[in-house]
């Protein structure tokens, strides 16, 4: 099957969609699909710092194309950029036909297929990511249209877990049977366990880890204040925090005003993607205080690693955390509660290998991405025959009051 895979940003720039098109891809390759990777990027130097920008490296077996996203980078005009996406595939269709479109992100990537997809004749299939249900369509008109179109006109939607179906469909009314649940994935092979590793070793003091994009909404701050209140417990750690995002300069003030030097609290920067299992063996308690997710690739990756994890009862966390069996989760926001349970996993051994050893058991079974892409290619074999749904409009209002506008890097 020829498959175009429309993609928000690849390598370099670092996201759990990154590593979740890294390994998607491989599995193509691997069954013997013919894949041709279409991805925006951010070439400038704003975006390079917050996300990581330039052109996407070259991937084995897939023909790569990167598209540099000049209207996001000039005033937040995603309409340009949808139409260079829909261009740049026609472009590609006509060279070779594809079979079908998958794109991620429902928008811009997901609109500019639905788009390409009715005028070539093409099947299309978008996957759902966190932006897509927390953020997405409740900033304007035009994005919500753009959303509600992909989610009643796409030839399937495949999505994480049935909380963020339940989040999609209360903000943008979807009917949630149109959604096929392909819950997130990780390379065990990649992210595993420390040799002689056992359930609930630590260091003195306990490392805890926080690696993803630095942002506000994956609860960064809340972390630094939960850790102020640890120091005030006379609770022994020591904390890394691992990315770059939005908010690196506001977190790194919050923590100067906290009196949280290096001795207490590290700032890593960028790290490659195949630095990051090294930084995983380095953490004992991995802590994400995320506010929403799709579905958290890290969670996945630290389970893998043997961690034990502290996060929330979060859409999309709460589809592969329960609280006490595998993860401790408190509510988005509560940082006295995260401080409780920080405490309560570095002081107690036995909490610790209980729930590092509850993961790393489950995320074997269940998240492997052998699985993962078979689903996803039972899929397009699905939809393979189908004719896109011509019955939508695919020009937009345009409502220019949109935050996205002007700060384009948050969408």
């Amino acid at each position: 099957m020829r498959v175009c895979f429309v993609s928000r940003r690849y390598f370099p720039a670092i996201s759990g969609m990154s590593v979740y098109a890294q390994n998607l891809l491989r599995e193509l390759v691997g069954a013997g699909h013919d894949v041709t990777m279409v991805s925006q990027y951010r070439g400038d130097a704003f975006g390079t710092r917050v996300y990581g920008g330039g052109p996407p490296p070259p991937v084995p077996g897939v023909r790569v194309i990167g598209l540099e996203q000049t209207g996001e980078q000039e005033g937040g005009d995603f309409e340009r950029d949808v139409d260079a996406l829909v261009a740049t595939i026609a472009a590609e269709h006509a060279r070779r036909p594809f079979d079908v479109l998958h794109a991620q992100y429902g928008y811009p990537t997901g609109f500019a297929a639905l788009i390409a997809s009715r005028a070539l004749g093409v099947p299309n299939v978008v996957s759902i990511q966190g932006g897509d249900g927390h953020w997405v369509g409740s900033c304007c008109e035009t994005h919500r249209l753009a959303m509600v179109r992909v989610l009643a006109h796409a030839n399937a939607l495949l999505i994480g877990g049935r909380s963020f179906v339940a989040e999609v469909c209360d903000r943008l009314g979807a009917d949630p049977a149109r959604f096929t649940i392909v819950p997130g994935a990780v390379d065990t092979g990649r992210f595993r366990p420390p040799p002689g590793w056992r359930p609930g070793d630590a260091a003195d003091p306990v490392r805890l880890f926080y690696h993803g994009r630095v942002d506000r909404r994956k609860g960064v701050l809340d972390l630094l204040d939960a850790l102020d209140l640890l120091r005030g417990r006379g609770t022994p750690y020591v904390a890394t925090i691992s990315g770059i995002g939005p908010d690196v300069e506001p977190a790194r003030a919050r923590a100067a005003a906290l009196g949280l030097g290096e001795d207490r609290v590290r700032f890593t920067g960028y790290a490659d993607y195949d630095a990051v299992p090294p930084l995983y063996a380095g953490g004992d308690v991995f802590v994400s205080p995320t506010y929403a997710e799709g579905f958290s690739n890290t969670i996945l990756e630290a389970m893998a690693a043997g961690l034990a994890v502290v996060s929330t009862h979060s859409v999309g966390v709460s589809d592969c955390l329960r609280d006490g069996e595998n993860g401790l989760l408190v509510q988005p926001g509560d940082v006295p509660a995260l401080a409780e349970a920080l405490h309560r996993v570095v002081g107690d051994r036995p909490l610790r290998a209980r729930l590092a050893a509850a993961a790393l058991e489950e995320c074997r079974r269940v998240y492997s991405w052998s699985a993962v892409g078979r689903q996803i290619m039972d899929v397009y074999a699905a939809v393979r025959d189908r004719a896109p749904d011509p019955a939508f409009d695919p020009r937009l209002p345009l409502d220019p009051a949109c935050r996205f506008r002007r700060e384009p890097h948050l969408l």
